[in-house]
């Protein structure tokens, strides 16, 4: 099998418009761990919002990365074998950042999120993920993270899809080398430690899988997906994702297309 360690985004990349997998994805899926592949997903969710969908893809064992991969999990017991995020001082100073101008933030430990608002785009957000927020009143979210002392994964801000690009710009220098701003979706801006992204979470199940990075391949749609994409070897972007991938991808069918299966069926071939 040519990669026999295949990683998926989820959102954009196997689920479709309407929040469901297909069927042909699934059998696709199956047939590669039948022949002996491993199958991770990598995405941007939380624990709480990727583990309930697993099912659908017929993972029940194995290995799943959330928060761009600063958190990896073992499926079946929940254990998590990788456990990072920001540091206090840094996660306290993202969110300052990020309230600026009056945004919609979200800041995420491993097992809840919290936002500084309530809103028809949370009430969209909590639907598509499947979670609920809790919601902070009465200070802002970065004097909150301090009271509360809060181990923070994962920070974004929800803004419209014209901000997101001079948001990421804005933020930028700003961050300096200690943090980066991504995006895994038009609508979201998320921030990050350096070190922890779906690049790094390939660094670790190839170190965990004990497979050189050569022989695994990655397969996603937006901006996070990208240091996925390079530390690959197997580089698949579907129709639907953003120029930035597919520049640098072997571009396949579609989210709504089943663009996955086949580049599973590229995953199979052999050498």
């Amino acid at each position: 099998m040519k990669y026999p360690l295949f990683l998926s985004d989820f959102d954009g990349t196997l689920v479709r418009g309407d929040g469901t997998i297909s069927e042909t994805n699934r059998r696709a899926i199956a047939a590669y761990r039948a022949a002996g592949g491993i199958f991770a997903v990598c995405t941007g969710r939380g624990l709480g919002s990727i583990l309930p969908r697993l099912p659908e893809l017929g993972l029940e064992e194995g290995l799943v990365a959330a928060y761009q991969g600063a958190t990896i999990a073992d499926i079946a017991t929940g254990k998590l074998l990788k456990n990072d995020g920001f540091s206090p001082e840094g996660a306290v100073k993202v969110a300052r950042l990020l309230e600026q101008d009056g945004r919609h933030v979200h800041v995420y430990t491993v097992d809840a999120f919290y936002s500084n608002m309530e809103d028809d785009a949370l009430r969209l957000y909590e639907r598509v993920c499947g979670v609920k927020a809790n919601i902070v009143t009465g200070m802002p979210l970065s004097a909150f993270i301090g009271r509360e002392h809060l181990r923070i994964v994962k920070e974004l801000a929800m803004v419209h899809k014209e901000e997101r690009a001079p948001l990421i710009e804005w933020l930028t220098p700003r961050l300096g080398g200690e943090y980066y701003a991504t995006s895994s979706s038009d609508f979201l801006v998320e921030v990050m430690p350096a070190t922890q992204s779906k690049g790094a979470a390939v660094d670790f199940l190839c170190e965990y899988y004990a497979l050189p990075r050569e022989k695994c391949a990655a397969i996603g749609d937006q901006l996070n997906d990208l240091p996925m994409l390079m530390r690959a070897s197997g580089k698949f972007a579907v129709a639907n994702a953003e120029e930035a991938l597919r520049a640098h991808a072997h571009v396949v069918a579609s989210v709504e297309e089943d663009g996955v299966a086949e580049a599973l069926a590229i995953a199979m071939q052999e050498e």
